[in-house]
């Protein structure tokens, strides 16, 4: 399974880096690619949305579904 969510608040490539390596740590996540200019990350595999939306705010950005 494939999932984009939005993020705001990602200004660079050290941004991506870490919204990328939280969600990787998420049970379920097989990977993660952070878009800053877009405002996206797309997740692959078979996590519960909350639980990716809960784990890109705790990282310190704004998340929605």
């Amino acid at each position: 399974m494939s999932e984009t969510i939005t993020v705001e608040g990602m200004t660079c490539g050290h941004c991506e880096q870490t919204v990328e390596e939280a969600l990787e740590d998420v049970t379920g996540v097989t990977a993660a690619t952070a878009d800053r200019e877009a405002e996206t990350v797309t997740v692959e595999g078979d996590a519960e949305t909350q639980a990716l939306v809960e784990t890109v705010d705790e990282a310190g950005y704004e998340a929605s579904a």
